[in-house]
């Protein structure tokens, strides 16, 4: 699946759902960059939290870095291959 989100300042990137991981009670997709070289320094995973307002889910970035490492950590347990250490 893939989707097409906006960023703060307007700017739009096409991202590719890697993942579903649920952490504490909330739940995180990741996703890479389908418009993006590889070898580009901002491709990396994103990682948003999902918003359910109770009328529709809302994508929101993961402001706390300890959580972020958290749920970045279940990812590679999910996706040991992508562990480039």
């Amino acid at each position: 699946m893939t989707i097409l989100v906006t960023d703060e300042e307007g700017n739009k990137a096409e991202l590719e759902h890697q993942d579903t991981i649920e952490y504490e009670g909330q739940i995180y997709v990741s996703f890479l960059p389908t418009d993006m070289d590889e070898d580009n320094d901002d491709y990396g995973l994103v990682i948003l939290k999902v918003i359910d307002d109770g009328e529709e889910a809302i994508l929101t970035s993961v402001d706390d870095d300890d959580e972020r490492g958290e749920v970045f950590a279940r990812f590679l347990a999910n996706h040991p291959e992508e562990d480039s250490d």
